[in-house]
Order: C-alpha cells, then structure tokens, then sequence
C-alpha cells in the first residue's frame, strides 16, 4: 500500500468518502488510488473555486467533512475565496493539497510556492506530511481537526513522493471532539439578564438557528419579552412553517441599529458580537447600542444548542408558548419580472425539504419574506463576503442531499465568479435549479458607491459596475455546460418554468432579466 492508498483509506475510515477535486501533476498518484479505495467519490470540479465552495456546501449539509483535492499553491490560491467563507462559516473541511516531492523542492521549479503561508490563511489547523508512514496519521488527525468545533478547515500538503511511496498502513480514526457544555454560572447570568425587564435580545447563530436552538431562544424570549435576531449571514438556517421565524440583522448598519435600539442586555449565542460589515465615514462599526451590556452565553465552541436549552430550564420556560410560522404562499406572480416577482413565485411553488442556497444580493431582497411560510426548508447564505459562493454551495449540498431539489438563486455578476459549477451540476446530474437576477449590473456596488460619499459618479467610475456591452447570455452559457436553460418573459412563464424544473430531475438554469440597472 502506498501513501496515497493509506490516505484515502483512512479518510473513508473516519467517515470522509466524497473528494472535491481538480488534480495536477503531483496529485496524480492520489487520483491513481481512488481506484483502490472505491468507497471514495469523486467529484470534478473544473475550478478549484467550485471544488472548494462544494465541499462547504456538503458540510453545512451533511454536518461532516468532505476533502477537497488542490494542486500546489496556485490551485490552493484559486480555492483561498471559498475556503473563506467556509472558514466563516465554522464547517468541517479537509483541504489536500498536492505538493512537488520533497527532495525537488531545492530546484525551485515554475510552481513551487509557500503553500502553508497560504493555507494559514483560511485553515484552523496546517500540517506537511513528512513521511509515508506519518501520512495516514496525518489524515486521521486532520478528520479530528476540521471536525473540531464548531468545525474548521484543516488542510493538509501531501508531498508527492509521500504518496507515490511504498509501505504505508492506514490509521485508525481519531475520536471526535466534543463540544463545550456550558456551566451552570454562564446560564444563571444571562437568566438574569433577561429576568431584569430591561430591553434585552438574544442573538443567535451558527447551530442555534436549526430547530432546536429556534425552539429553545423562542422560549427564553417569550418568557421573558425579549426578542430573537438572527445573525446577518447564518451558515444553515431552518425556516418555514411550524418553526420559530426568525428576524435576521440588516446588512446595511443603520437598519442594525435600528433593529438593536435601545437594547440593554445583548445576549450572544453561537454568534459574534454586531458589527458593520464595512467602515463608512463617520459611522459606526460597532452596532452595540450604547449602554448595553453584551453577554455570551455560548461560542462556537460550546454546546450552543443545550446551553440554550438550560436558559429554558433555568427560566422555567419549559412549557411557555411560542409563536410558529404559519403555512402561507405568495400568490403566483403575474406581469412583468422584477426582485419580488422572482421572491413570490419561489414562495408559491418551494417545496418542503428544499434547500436554498443564496446569493442573490440586492436583486434578492424580497425572497426571505415570500418564503417565510413555505414548507420548511434550509437556507444557506453567503458567510464570508466572497461572492462566487451560491453555485458551488447548491452543488455541494446538492451531493450531501441527493434526495432534496436545491434552488440556486444567484446574482449574475456573482454567477461569472464560479460559472463551472454548471457543468460539475450537469456531469453528476444534480438536482439544483439555478435562478439567475440578470440586471447587467454590480448593483450592491452601485449601492456602496453613493454610501462611501461618492455624489457624482463620473462616466468611468460607473463603467467599471456595469455588465453589459456585451449583456451575458447566460441560458447559452449553461446550454454550453450541459444544463438545460430559459429565460421566461413575463412573471407567470417563470412561475411555471421554476415549478417545472423543480420537479424535474437534474439540473436547470432559469435566466431572469430584471428591468434597468441600478
């Protein structure tokens, strides 16, 4: 058994069996081993971008580890933008990384590259497998690392004469990590806090806006008058009817503050304290109302789920009623295609199960209200800020959910960042319904542009925002990467279109020409 057949052995050991790839020349033996290990899936990626926003979107899914498989440094710098927002949002990643043979490195061939300067930058936990006989260790520990919570990417550098190298064993796995309880204290405060009848909030995030933890936060604020906001970009969001609806934070910081106003008691569960996602002159960037006390109850880290539950306890909340979405649709949108035309036929036709991966941006603002009482479903959001994340997050999670539709909805500037992620859909025939807001424009630049004190735009500074001349033609482009495509003209087509491909099997692309540019 070589190096690479150990790896890959350990890592299907340790529960770790689809690999995200796009192989070079010195990952050529660990491509070669696949075929030793056939419990290992394979899944091309004609960007390393997409390899790595996928294996983000398999583990907000499926809550463990897919690996990814990068080549040398540059390959890892094309995955860097994804394994961010993975970073962000807290999920376990093992991120291989093909490296030239040891003894090569001396020769400083074309593509030699500090690949661990690189790796720090998005990776809890970095090591260079130095022997044959250490790799299999390595990936075990590697496992245990991204798994660590609240999760974490981990990457490992595979040089390549360790893998090609006779006389490797495969390890056994290491334990899990377990997460956090929270003492008794931590919660004794925050139940005062909230007991005090100061105006308080509970903030929740990460595992806290699944059903249990909205269940439980609903409870403690119903208890006691408080109220629940979400955090502005949650990694995995339960919604839809029967559960507790959840206010998300506004991204623009006056609509955060707003929310926040008056607040004495901020209590943080799962989530970091507010702020702004960029400095504007002379506004704020914290978003803490002055005078308010912030108090966490549970990092990422703990058992936020279970700490959130003990505040229930400790409320004697246990049997207080919340307040549960109702089942509720839009009705079908008719007339012209706009934003919300686009939210309202997603709110009639969603079924339940979905999962929602968006990156709509600006065009998309209407879609979490047209869908609040849909069937219940999952929402991903864009955790990191690095646009290029919705296709490959629907791709992954469509392959940790092979039996739930996804829906893409994607901004077009941002869709030219990971566009391949198309063809990946169509080879693993992928049940991801992509919908593109067309408006030719950067709008949420053209936003920023006015709100950074930009009065009067010159004719160069707006060009630089603005995606025609030539308009995409994104039904050729899908067309061109083996995923059938349209583009509706009025609002009731694209109901039907959407409700269609939906319920089709494989992967579709619904083009949606908004009207101006903003």
């Amino acid at each position: 058994m070589n190096g690479a057949q150990a790896l890959i052995r350990t890592l299907v050991d340790a529960g770790v069996d689809v690999c995200f790839t796009n192989p070079g020349t010195s990952e050529m033996h660990f491509v070669a081993a696949v075929d030793s290990v056939p419990e290992m899936r394979t899944v091309l990626a004609l960007f390393e971008g997409v390899a790595t926003g996928a294996a983000d979107g398999y583990a907000r899914m499926a809550d463990r580890p897919a690996t990814t498989l990068l080549h040398l440094g540059p390959g890892l710098g094309n995955g860097i933008a994804n394994l961010h927002n993975a970073r962000r949002a807290h999920v376990p990643v093992v991120n291989i990384v093909g490296d030239h043979a040891t003894y090569h490195h001396r020769f400083d061939a074309p593509l030699e590259s500090d690949i661990a300067s690189l790796a720090r930058n998005v990776s809890g936990w970095c090591r260079a497998s130095a022997s044959t006989e250490a790799v299999a260790r390595d990936a075990a520990e590697a496992v245990a690392a991204a798994l660590q919570p609240p999760g974490q990417v981990a990457t490992l550098v595979l040089p390549a004469d360790v893998s090609w190298t006779e006389g490797a064993t495969a390890a056994d796995p290491v334990p899990r990590p377990a997460a956090t309880p929270v003492s008794g204290e931590v919660v004794d405060v925050v139940a005062k806090a909230l007991r005090s009848g100061e105006p308080a909030a509970l903030m929740v995030g990460g595992q806290a806006v699944r059903e249990r933890g909205l269940l439980a936060a609903a409870r403690a604020a119903s208890a006691t008058g408080a109220k629940v906001v979400g955090e502005t970009f949650p990694t995995r969001l339960e919604r839809g009817a029967g559960l507790p609806p959840l206010e998300r934070l506004g991204y623009l910081p006056e609509f955060a503050m707003a929310q926040l106003a008056g607040l004495r008691h901020l209590v943080l569960v799962d989530t970091k304290s507010p702020a702004s996602f960029f400095a504007y002159p002379e506004k704020a960037s914290d978003l803490v109302p002055e005078g308010c006390e912030v108090h966490v109850l549970a990092t990422g880290a703990d058992d936020a789920v279970a700490a959130l539950e003990a505040l229930v306890d400790a409320l004697d909340a246990a049997d207080t009623p919340v307040t549960l979405a109702p089942a509720a649709r839009p009705d079908r949108p008719s007339g012209e295609i706009t934003g919300e035309a686009i939210a309202n036929a997603l709110g009639a036709v969603l079924p339940e199960g979905a999962i929602v991966a968006d990156e709509a941006n600006t065009s998309g603002l209407w879609a979490s209200g047209a869908t609040a009482g849909a069937p219940r479903h999952d929402w991903l959001t864009l955790t990191g800020g690095a646009i290029g994340f919705g296709m490959p997050v629907a791709t992954g999670a469509a392959v940790a959910c092979p039996d739930r539709p996804v829906v893409s909805l994607q901004a077009d500037g941002s869709a030219m960042y990971t566009l391949q992620a198309l063809w990946t859909q169509a080879r693993e025939a992928l049940d991801v319904t992509t919908v593109i807001f067309n408006n030719r424009s950067y709008a949420i630049l053209n936003l920023e542009l006015s709100r950074v004190g930009v009065e009067a735009p010159g004719p160069k500074a707006l060009s630089m925002l603005d995606l025609s001349n030539p308009d995409l033609d994104f039904v050729s482009l899908a067309r061109g990467m083996g995923v059938p495509a349209e583009r509706p003209e009025t609002a009731d087509a694209l109901t039907d279109a959407l409700e269609r491909a939906i319920a089709e099997p494989g992967p579709h692309l619904i083009e949606a020409m908004l009207p101006g540019r903003w």
